[in-house]
């Protein structure tokens, strides 16, 4: 009998282990925390947040304890007393998970440790941007010199950042880290390059709704990058006529399509600009056609008055739902296109001297 016993208990011992082959165990800390009080797992899917699991905490600990899901995307451990409301991501995998949610330090398990890692180098680029904007906008005594240099200073921080994201999803592109970030930067990298990446991205993580969205953006933005014939369409101008891409583009050697508008900041910093190479290469045989994201037509007039645009304009006065921009891929502005007569895109996304350089190269 007792050895019948015996051999039950080992049999429900290695059912026990076999059930939990794969398994991942969260060990957390909250520094402060009361006992009682409660952590959350929860997952987001666009705005929609859902909540999978909750863990007690006692000493300062909590402990989740599960099978990996097939949903890639991470998870974040959300906890909040009223005064201290803290979030940390999670890569839930096979192994032990270590989780200091007041420092925000997720470590224990590959993918955790890759992030972890990445997440301590892109936080210094972050402080370093920040610290630039925080001077640019709160220091009265800087002369235009110093506020130019502060710029660049930016621009190059940046720039540098974005390669580091770029290197490392692309270093990553097997793995879930790879896929957040693609998930997350890919709108913000080079067409061709988020194309790239989603060609090498395994078949699994391109099931998330937001996968499905930066497919189909990256789809649709191929067609039109450098090297593709342009796409026409017809909008409205200020005075109502509707006119065609294709009655601009036909008439010039070389047009730039300006997605633009009236409530764009960055847009109207731009403008002079554009204002200036118009004025340089307009008698060369160069033309402008700006296609307005606005919606108040009046806001749009005035901004066409106000900032000197002596070029043809048209608009569907949908906004972020313009048509024009939904078939060239633009999700920010401003943004350009240049266009040959032939229709042949030479050139996207040119910004302040590079329109004046490009055409000087191409107007000779």
């Amino acid at each position: 009998m007792k050895k019948g016993l015996l051999f039950a208990a080992a049999g429900v011992m290695a059912l026990a282990a076999c059930q939990e082959k794969g398994g991942f165990t969260i060990d957390g800390t909250i520094a402060g925390a009361k006992d009682g009080d409660y952590v959350y797992m929860r997952y987001y899917d666009g705005r929609e947040a859902f909540t999978l699991d909750s863990a007690i905490v006692k000493n300062g600990k909590f402990e989740f304890k599960g099978m990996p899901d097939s949903i890639f995307a991470p998870k974040y451990l959300t906890y909040g007393d009223g005064t201290n409301n803290l979030m940390a991501m999670v890569f839930i995998e096979e192994g032990n998970i270590n989780a200091d949610l007041g420092n925000n330090k997720i470590t224990g398990t590959p993918a955790n440790d890759i992030f972890t890692v990445y997440n301590d180098k892109y936080t210094s680029f972050d402080r370093q941007l920040g610290n630039i904007q925080k001077i640019y906008s709160t220091d009265s005594t800087l002369t235009d010199i110093q506020r130019d240099s502060l710029v660049e200073a930016y621009d190059k921080i940046m720039s540098e950042c974005m390669d580091f994201v770029y290197a490392q999803t692309e270093a990553n592109i097997n793995n879930a880290v790879g896929a957040y970030l693609l998930q997350s930067n890919g709108f913000s990298f080079d067409v061709e390059q988020t194309g790239a990446l989603l060609e090498k991205l395994p078949q699994k993580y391109l099931a998330s709704s937001s996968m499905t969205r930066l497919k189909e953006y990256i789809d649709n933005a191929m067609k039109t990058v450098v090297g593709k014939k342009y796409i026409d369409f017809s909008m409205n101008t200020p005075e109502g006529k509707t006119v065609k891409l294709s009655d601009f583009v036909s008439k010039n050697k070389y047009t730039l399509i300006d997605f633009w508008a009236s409530w764009c900041g960055p847009c109207r910093q731009e403008m002079p600009n554009v204002v200036a190479a118009y004025k340089q290469f307009k008698n060369k045989g160069f033309g402008i056609v700006g296609v307005s994201l606005d919606k108040d037509a009046d806001k749009w007039k005035q901004a066409i008055k106000d900032l000197n645009i002596t070029w043809p304009q048209m608009s569907d006065l949908k906004a972020w739902q313009c048509e024009g921009a939904a078939l060239y891929g633009v999700r920010a502005i401003p943004a350009t296109v240049l266009v040959d007569q032939e229709g042949n895109i030479i050139a996207r996304d040119l910004r302040g001297d590079e329109i004046a350089a490009k055409l000087g190269e191409l107007l000779k």
